[in-house]
């Protein structure tokens, strides 16, 4: 058994697939006093905070690489929907994004809450509102891929939730901190092996 070694300033993760090819039947919406507010369209700075606020702590980065031309490209185009998912004081603590723009297909971009939230059950309430609004009519695939970067219950979530593993990769990128994307202090879970810019620059 092999080891790939990978440089220092790089991180790798292993991404899973997963896939719904059936609509899941109608039941209750889990309780929850959050709830889904659609951004017509999507303003790209608004976007990219609460992106950072969802995702930072699990280093996503990749909407945060993107100029304004290319972000709003995406999140402006009629297939693609963004939510936030607002609590009942009105702050934003979570995010919803929602890709129609494979014909027969939605993938479900980006499901997130912010880490306060997790283990009291809102992340079921958040699968059923996007799966609802994944099965518009025409789809016959949703899918969602994760990564073992994020949380650790996600994928077992996923799976409750429906969907089906289907495959493996392997993904190296820079580590986000690095180029200055995210805060060095973002997720300490995962250590950082060379010097971020900003130290490299006050030495």
């Amino acid at each position: 058994m092999g080891l790939t070694p990978v440089a220092d300033d790089q991180l790798a993760t292993i991404v899973t697939t997963l896939e719904m090819r059936r609509r899941p039947p109608l039941r209750p919406m889990p309780p929850s006093p959050l709830r889904l507010v659609a951004w017509r369209p999507a303003d790209p700075a608004r976007y990219r905070q609460l992106f950072r606020r969802v995702g930072a702590p699990w280093l996503w980065f990749s909407r945060l690489t993107m100029d304004d031309a290319a972000l709003t490209a995406i999140i402006h185009d009629p297939a693609v929907s963004v939510y936030a998912v607002a609590d009942p004081r009105g702050i934003e603590v979570g995010m919803l994004e929602l890709d129609h723009r494979r014909a027969g297909e939605c993938e479900l971009s980006y499901v997130g809450l912010v880490p306060e939230l997790a283990g009291k059950g809102h992340g079921r309430w958040l699968m059923a509102e996007a799966l609802t609004r994944a099965w518009t009519p025409g789809v016959t695939r949703a899918w969602v891929h994760t990564c073992t970067l994020d949380h650790p219950a996600a994928l077992g979530f996923y799976r409750r939730e429906g969907f089906v593993p289907i495959g493996r990769t392997i993904e190296t990128f820079p580590d986000p901190r690095l180029l200055g994307l995210l805060p060095p202090e973002t997720a300490p879970q995962i250590p950082m092996l060379a010097p971020s810019l900003s130290a490299t620059a006050a030495t």
